[in-house]
């Protein structure tokens, strides 16, 4: 059997940026409301709905990257349980 390294890693760059852009959106979205011509009602609810949405986007990113995960454990065991009969097949036994 073949022995594939599941593991993949992001660069720190690409760390880095991800966080920068999520930090810029935060803190614009944190301002605009801050800065916006409305009661403060208005403003309370529309930072709740960002952090609700926030939190959101995070539950739903874990749970597609888990479902992959779990897809890439499917496959392996399959393409381990088709190298196992490859390895053991005989062509030239009569059956």
């Amino acid at each position: 059997m073949s022995e594939t390294p599941v593991k993949q890693q992001n660069t720190a760059a690409y760390y880095g940026q991800a966080v920068a852009s999520f930090a810029i959106a935060i803190g614009a979205v944190a301002v605009g409301i801050f800065n916006m011509e409305a009661d403060a009602w208005v403003r309370a609810f529309l930072g709740i709905a960002v952090l609700y949405l926030t939190t959101s986007a995070f539950t739903l990113a874990k749970v597609v990257r888990d479902r992959q995960e779990a897809g890439q454990i499917v496959s392996r065991v399959d393409q381990a349980r088709l190298e196992k009969l490859l390895a053991e097949h005989d062509p030239f036994h009569k059956l």
